[in-house]
């Protein structure tokens, strides 16, 4: 009796620890199975937005949206392994939609601005930009700032050369016209309803040979372009940041900026 409830009670053991085994080894299985989704789970997706009506630096072309800014925001996701969602929108609303945390960052050919770092981060300057005049090709009367005494400026909202504008507006009684993207304030001065604008002076290479329009006189100003973030995401600040500097140092900057410009303006 002793010797059959020994063999009943070893192989319900057996079979304990046999189930126990087999559990174990399912459990391993289905954790070396769920690792690859854990970690495709982890890249982060960032929402940008960007004005697309601003070539060079982002335009849209036989529906793609292609420039300097897009090549370069997707190659430093590349770079740091992030995925970027491009939000197109009015150069106006960029930072107050960063602020509202509509946007996670924005490229967009955005100047550093002292006012600008107030409300959102700046990341180190990426392009050496700075405003020129640019006038009717027939315009023979205006070459310097201080020919717009009693002119029409036309100029987009929000942007740096919109501040100066409303500067020149005062000190040389010029009149200020505003415009929501680049395309309307330009054709406003190719219709000879404004007679200047005031635009990056790299606008020179992407300008169409039909737009009657030319760039006079010295650069204005000195500027620099920087990606713009949450001031709260300092984790994102730091891939930018990274990502610009891996990209002037493996040469690719180099190479995006020579497919929309010819060279290099590091």
């Amino acid at each position: 009796m002793k010797k059959g409830l020994s063999v009943v009670l070893g192989t319900v053991i057996a079979l304990t620890l046999s189930a126990c085994g087999n559990g174990a080894t399912t459990d391993n299985k289905s954790t070396q199975t769920t690792q690859p989704a854990q970690t495709a789970a982890a890249v982060k997706k960032y929402t940008f937005g960007t004005d697309a009506t601003y070539p060079p630096f982002e335009f849209q072309k036989d529906g793609k949206y292609i420039g300097i800014d897009i090549d370069l925001i997707n190659a430093i996701a590349k770079e740091e392994g992030f995925e970027v969602e491009l939000k197109p929108m009015n150069f106006k609303g960029i930072i107050p939609a960063i602020t509202a945390k509509q946007l996670d960052g924005a490229i967009a050919g955005i100047s550093i601005t002292d006012e600008r770092k107030q409300v959102v981060s700046l990341s180190d300057p990426y392009y050496k930009a700075g405003l020129s005049l640019i006038v009717r090709e027939d315009n023979t009367t205006i070459k310097t700032p201080e020919d717009l005494k009693g002119k029409v400026i036309a100029i987009k909202k929000g942007t740096s050369g919109a501040k100066l504008a409303d500067e020149y507006g005062k000190k040389y009684d010029a009149t200020v016209k505003y415009f929501d993207d680049s395309p309307a304030m330009y054709q406003e001065v190719a219709n000879k309803n404004a007679d200047v604008t005031l635009e990056d002076f790299s606008y020179k290479i992407a300008v169409d040979p039909n737009s009657k329009l030319k760039i006079v006189g010295d650069r204005l100003n000195g500027d620099n372009y920087g990606i713009a973030v949450s001031k709260d995401n300092e984790e994102l600040m730091k891939k930018i940041n990274d990502g610009i500097k891996k990209l002037k140092d493996n040469g690719k900057y180099d190479e995006i900026i020579s497919t929309y410009m010819g060279k290099s303006t590091k």
